[in-house]
């Protein structure tokens, strides 16, 4: 659920702002609204912050996780940021170097060695030399005209001359060669100690491994220090200073008795129409193990929408299941969840995410009779077959069905599944918007009149499955007049005024429907991404089957295994693609929901000091 939140407002005298400000700290709830981002204090913070990030990154990228933990203090920590801080400028400046050195190395390898103070010697004595390159038809041309050259040992594809004087005749390709600064052999010197250097760099950068958890502490520090600065700076007054946020109402209690015993001024409402409060879901009960999915997603649904964590767990596992497509895949799951269990000695909510998911792969792969998309499996496993329900089967001839029956069935569930869904969301609303006496409540009857009659369509137009096309007219043309009368009435809205407003929208509302027909087709990539799987594991377990003699056996089994991985990591891809788009925008589009919202993060403490 969605907490509820007021907005508090608290008053100080400017001689007691740090005290204000610290306290605040201590309590620890009170969300600051409209901090200020921007001061010279702030930019110095956040320069000082990129610079510890940027050394603590190179740090574990060159030393790993595993890194010895120093006892260093914080002056060391200085001392040991500005060398590292310097040595990793260096680095770069030597990269850039070798990069340029050998690139030039490249251009005049074909030369070989030689020594170009030399001819700008001749030069000096009045013999200009230039160096030229080109095609054996531009080099003949030029032995007919009266430019003297001499022919250069060069181990390019073209040939090279050096032309006493600058000027070639007109009409010749050749391209002039520019003379380095120095020779082949020093520039193979100067690379060699900008390697060295570059290595001795990387030494001492992988012996600075044991300052990562001081690194990390300090941008701890500098995220605490920056929260802090943002909200000082937005403390508004002069003589009385005050602070604007949110409290959850949970939390309303402990802020008044904070407030009573520091003999504070505040004010507590409700949020008006004009604010935006920031979104506290709490998760109840077992609903919490999909708050990892969230995090990883980073969507917030906005203060006045709707929280889906139920409705999103079990579609988002059923879609996965279905995704997946497969109960050995689901088995594997279940092994890699047993093994994070073991590893951190706890049964996390991740944890149970990944058993939920595992399992209901399971059960999906084993009524579809697919385990690691092989036909033998479920012949040499009879007992395999009892579990399976034929109409859906992936392997109907075992049950005496036509393949294009199951298929059909399958489709039939998709979009049984997408009307159940869609459906579902229209509900909600009808629901909600009755209990606020909302007149809008009767345009999404006519949705999810539109969205059942669209159900239909979608099965006479797929797979064929007979039904009145003019029962559907009538009912999906009943819907559109429905919500063309009625989706913009609402508490306190004149009824003609409303009707004005909804027939306002009345090409809006047509493209809706037409898109109501697109959505529910889009359950369809249920089916056809979990064949897609289905066909790929068949696919690998076809090419490895054929390598199972003799001593290519060993090369037909590393066929399949990394085949079924590939199809597994494809699999979860697509179900970050497929799965989760089909809740946040087929089902949350149903529910008018935006995920416009932004996390409730109370002002407090993040460390015990803010400074090392």
């Amino acid at each position: 659920m969605i907490e509820r939140m007021k907005k508090a407002v608290v008053l100080a005298s400017a001689l007691h702002k740090a005290e204000l400000l610290s306290s605040l700290q201590d309590l620890g709830v009170m969300h600051i609204s409209d901090m200020v981002t921007k001061s010279s204090t702030l930019d110095e913070l956040e320069k000082r912050r990129t610079e510890y990030s940027s050394v603590l990154q190179a740090l574990k990228e060159r030393c790993g996780k595993k890194a010895p933990r120093s006892e260093a203090s914080g002056a060391d920590f200085q001392s040991v940021h500005a060398s590292l801080t310097a040595l990793l400028a260096e680095e770069d400046e030597l990269k850039g170097k070798v990069a340029s050195l050998s690139a030039e190395r490249d251009r005049i390898a074909p030369f070989g060695e030689f020594d170009p103070t030399s001819v700008e010697s001749l030069a000096d004595s009045g013999i200009a030399i230039s160096l030229w390159i080109g095609g054996k038809k531009d080099i003949e041309a030029l032995r007919k005209s009266d430019v003297s050259f001499i022919p250069v040992s060069y181990s390019g594809k073209s040939l090279a001359v050096a032309v006493i004087g600058d000027e070639i005749p007109s009409g010749l390709s050749l391209s002039r060669f520019a003379l380095p600064e120095c020779s082949l052999s020093e520039l193979d010197s100067e690379l060699l100690l900008a390697r060295k250097r570059l290595d001795e760099i990387d030494s001492k950068i992988k012996a600075a491994a044991l300052y990562i958890p001081l690194y990390e502490q300090a941008l701890r520090n500098e995220d605490a220090a920056i929260v802090y600065e943002q909200v000082t700076e937005s403390v508004a007054g002069d003589d009385i200073v005050y602070l604007t946020g949110y409290i959850p109402v949970s939390d309303v209690d402990k802020f008044v008795s904070y407030a009573k015993s520091e003999k504070l001024a505040y004010s507590l409402s409700d949020p008006g129409p004009d604010d935006n409060p920031p979104t506290k879901v709490r998760y109840k009960g077992f609903v919490r193990i999909v708050k990892p999915v969230f995090d990883i997603l980073g969507t917030v649904p906005g203060y006045n929408e709707y929280d889906i964590s139920s409705y999103f767990l079990v579609f988002f596992s059923l879609f996965f299941a279905m995704i997946i497509g497969d109960a050995g895949y689901g088995m594997i799951f279940l092994i890699i969840g047993l093994i994070m269990q073991l590893k951190t000695k706890k049964c996390s909510d991740m944890n149970i995410l990944v058993y939920v998911l595992g399992g209901a792969t399971v059960v999906w792969g084993a009524v579809t009779g697919t385990w690691f998309g092989s036909l033998s499996i479920l012949e040499k496993l009879p007992f395999l077959q009892h579990l399976v329900i034929p109409q859906i089967a992936n392997y109907p001839e075992l049950f005496g069905l036509d393949a294009t029956y199951t298929q059909n069935m399958l489709m039939k569930f998709c979009f049984m599944l997408g009307t159940l869904q869609l459906s579902l969301g229209r509900v909600i609303n009808i629901i909600t918007k009755a209990k606020a006496r909302d007149l809008s409540l009767v345009a999404e009857i006519g949705w999810l009149i539109d969205a059942i009659l669209i159900y239909f369509l979608a099965l006479n137009l797929v797979i064929g499955e007979p039904f009145p096309m003019q029962v559907i007219a009538i009912g999906v043309g009943t819907g559109f007049v429905l919500v063309c009368l009625f989706s913009a009435q609402g508490p306190g809205v004149p009824f003609s005024t409303g009707v004005k407003k909804s027939l306002g929208g009345f090409f809006t509302t047509f493209l809706d429907t037409i898109s109501c027909f697109s959505n529910l087709m889009s359950y369809i990539r249920l089916f056809a991404v979990g064949m897609a799987s289905l066909a790929i594991a068949q696919s690998f377990n076809s090419m490895g089957g054929g390598l199972m003699d003799g001593f290519a056996a060993v090369f037909g089994v590393l066929v399949i295994v990394i085949g079924h991985v590939l199809n597994l990591v494809m699999g979860i891809l697509s179900v970050v693609v497929h799965g989760v788009r089909l809740n946040l925008l087929e089902f949350s589009g149903a529910l008018g929901m935006e995920w416009a919202g932004y996390k409730y993060e109370p002002f407090r403490k993040m460390v015990e000091e803010k400074n090392n």
